[in-house]
């Protein structure tokens, strides 16, 4: 009888664990086609070939622009990362990133007055490229790009460093804390 009591407590209190450990929540994602005013979202997504309009937005996690994707955001905040591969154009203007903005491979960026925690990276792109008057935490990165990049009054807690862009970037007044290497050591 004793064994018999304490197998059934034991599978009791097994159970009873199993249902009080949290699983994990998953992040709802949001897709952007037209325009989202100040609303708080989880991730949010703008779809190949959209155009999304965001204005004083929340994001809980990552914005991400797809394939000849449009995004303008203005007065938005962001908890996680920026991100374009292969986007038609990201505008991101007077908004706080937590993490980085990363644009690969995709056509024109303005970049201007924000406060991103993270590093801004412009890799491979082939439209005209605008960096100007942000706060960045760690690097600014121009590496391969095409269309022109301009790179001007931004203040870098890291490097700024620029190799392979042809035309070469332009720019300057920007206050770097790392250093500024190969084509933008004189920005």
């Amino acid at each position: 009888m004793k064994r018999s009591l304490t197998l059934l407590l034991a599978t009791g209190v097994a159970t009873v664990v199993a249902f009080a450990i949290p699983t994990a929540a998953h992040a709802e994602e949001t897709t952007c086609r037209g325009s989202i005013g100040a609303v708080t979202v989880d991730n949010l997504r703008v779809p190949s070939g959209a155009a999304c309009t965001l204005n004083g937005t929340r994001v809980q996690g990552t914005i991400k622009v797809e394939s000849n994707a449009r995004l303008t955001a203005t007065s938005v905040r962001v908890i996680g990362n920026v991100q374009g591969e292969n986007a038609r154009s990201v505008k991101l203007t007077q908004s706080t990133v937590g993490g980085s903005v990363q644009l690969v491979q995709g056509g024109s960026a303005t970049i201007r007055g924000n406060d991103i925690e993270g590093t801004l990276l412009f890799d491979d792109n082939s439209g005209s490229l605008i960096a100007g008057n942000n706060t960045i935490d760690s690097d600014l990165q121009a590496f391969q790009n095409t269309g022109g990049v301009a790179i001007n009054r931004n203040r870098i807690d890291g490097n700024l460093q620029c190799k392979e862009n042809q035309p070469p970037p332009t720019g300057g007044g920007n206050i770097v804390q790392g250093n500024k290497e190969d084509q933008c050591a004189r920005l």
